[in-house]
């Protein structure tokens, strides 16, 4: 279990030192040692609430009224400024941890989109299971866990120092057996239900994120289940994964009944111990009967102070499990490949022309071969079309083009980045307007509505800003278009960017004969050097050259004419 404990704690702190350390510290720290002076305060405003609610009870038993009326002065002073203290303490604590989620999920969201962290997430032997959860759910649980635990650690050590004072003064046997009750208590508590609340915890996250993600597929993937009338095996999929939650809750409650009973019989001594300890002084007149609730009072705040680890385990276990998935998560972003696990990879050149040089592309895992060998090179203005089929490495060429996959040998010679288009198998219709789908990637770009309108126009769609109110309507543009409107949408794409290069993954798969061909013409009537991969014998009419793939990993070559 300490084990267990330590590497939690080392997971925690790899994650939580890197803010502390930001150019952001001193405004944390700054934050933090208001929250902190705030809970000194507030902590000393307690002894005396404490203090005073026994002097309260004594003054009623000896029917002492000026001593009454003065106790109750001191003590509504006292709440007019506890109100505001314990506000003030709160607001900081909240202000600080909402400050480190926003540059905890800043530096999260960075780290994935950096290297197509996000890409290479799908190819991954980790199993890092529903990033956007980690990102999402488990940033914003580790920011404010944190800080709660810490301030519940400091509170509980302030309340230790300045309550043992006062349960020293009444009652040292109260002290010293609070101290030991603690710590068995704790060290019960962890080592029986530490490790399997902890997994159980780590299994829920886990099991709930893929039962929400279940539901969202079905969401996003709603025409295509309806086509496959594939509603009974979508239910019962989304069933089995509700089950596998009720399954591992069911597991969890057991676990938590046992530690809730341990809990309840340990936490109901406090109650009735220091009444028991002081009442031979209270029927000797030794003492007043107030000190019957100040000692409580106190005992009790020293004892739940010590107690934090029991108090809160269950809260501790899930917020250990939270943190494991997190860590996971940010080593795989983090990580980088040693010297002698590295293997052979694609080069690739900067340069104004687009060539293949001796290129043998293998999958990102090296345990297949798809093309061996390869050297072609595209004419300036020219068209390329990669045939063959299905499964013989046709859009796995393209995504090495893009710098997707680097498995294998062999030269890529090809323009920088921002003189070339890739359009995908399946267009990616962005959040936002119908501009934003027009200028996408290149948000940026300033074209005026008449130029829109006559690009629309080049692609068939002319009558689409109207159809939907103007350039600056919000839709959700994969559910309200076709897919055949997509790929001419991602068509005017290009003819809006003009690049110099453009990559056309089965770009035209959805489109009539008619609509492929004037597609084509506009690239060709611009100048564009492009690259096409497709099954259709028509698209031949368009390129210059025809590479053919077979699926022994061989190839040919063809020029048209």
């Amino acid at each position: 279990m300490d084990r267990l404990n330590f590497k939690v704690f080392r997971q925690f702190w790899t994650i939580a030192k890197s803010y502390w350390s930001s150019d952001e510290k001193w405004q944390a720290r700054g934050l933090l040692l208001g929250v902190v002076l705030f809970l000194l305060a507030y902590t000393g405003l307690s002894v005396v609430l404490n203090n005073k609610r026994g002097v309260l009870i004594s003054a009623l038993s000896a029917k002492d009224e000026s001593r009454f009326w003065e106790t109750v002065t001191i003590f509504v002073a006292v709440l007019v400024i506890y109100a505001p203290l314990l506000a003030g303490y709160r607001y900081l604590r909240d202000r600080l941890s909402l400050n480190w989620r926003r540059w905890l999920t800043d530096r999260f969201v960075t780290s994935y989109f950096h290297d197509r962290a996000y890409y290479l997430l799908n190819m991954s032997e980790l199993k890092i299971d529903n990033p956007d959860q980690r990102i999402a759910e488990d940033v914003r649980s580790f920011t404010q866990e944190s800080l709660a635990f810490l301030l519940v650690l400091v509170e509980s050590v302030l309340a230790v120092i300045a309550f043992s004072g006062v349960l020293w003064g009444i009652s040292k046997p109260l002290v010293i057996f609070l101290v030991l009750y603690a710590v068995v208590g704790t060290l019960v508590t962890t080592v029986v239900f530490g490790k399997p609340l902890v997994r159980l915890n780590f299994e829920q996250l886990k099991k709930e994120a893929d039962f929400r993600f279940s539901l969202v597929r079905i969401r996003e993937n709603a025409e295509a289940i309806a086509f496959y009338r594939g509603e009974d095996r979508e239910s019962q999929q989304v069933k089995q994964r509700f089950l596998e939650v009720f399954e591992n809750v069911k597991r969890l409650l057991i676990w938590e009944l046992n530690l809730n009973i341990l809990t309840n019989a340990y936490e109901f001594i406090p109650f009735i111990l220091p009444a028991l300890v002081v009442a031979p002084a209270i029927f000797s007149g030794d003492m007043e009967v107030g000190k019957v609730t100040e000692a409580q009072g106190a005992f009790i705040r020293v004892f739940f102070s010590l107690n934090v680890v029991v108090a809160r385990f269950q809260a501790l276990t899930t917020f250990g499990a939270g943190i494991n998935r997190l860590y996971t998560f940010a080593e795989f972003l983090e990580q980088t490949v040693s010297p002698t696990e590295a293997k052979p990879t694609i080069q690739t050149v900067e340069a104004d022309r687009l060539e293949i040089d001796h290129l043998t592309l293998q999958t990102p895992n090296y345990q297949r071969t798809l093309i061996e060998d390869l050297s072609v090179t595209v004419p300036t203005g020219q068209g390329l079309l990669v045939m063959g089929a299905s499964g013989c490495g046709k859009s796995s060429l393209l995504r090495s083009l893009a710098g997707l996959w680097d498995s294998g040998q062999g030269t890529i010679v090809r323009p920088s980045a921002d003189r070339i288009l890739f359009l995908p198998q399946r267009p990616y219709m962005v959040l936002g307007s119908l501009r934003d789908q027009l200028l996408y990637p290149n948000l940026t770009l300033e074209v005026e509505e008449p130029q829109l309108k006559q690009v629309l126009q080049s692609v068939n769609l002319a009558d689409l800003s109207d159809r939907f109110g103007g350039f600056d309507a919000e839709r959700d543009w994969s559910d309200v278009l076709s897919l055949g409107e997509q790929q001419r949408l991602t068509f005017a794409r290009l003819l809006l960017q003009k690049p110099d290069y453009a990559i056309l993954d089965e770009a035209t798969s959805a489109l009539d004969p008619d609509n492929e061909e004037k597609l084509y013409q506009h690239l060709q009537a611009i100048g564009l050097t492009f690259l096409s991969v497709g099954h259709r014998e028509t698209l031949v009419n368009y390129h210059q050259l025809v590479l053919k793939l077979s699926q022994d990993q061989t190839w040919e070559l063809v020029e048209k004419g």
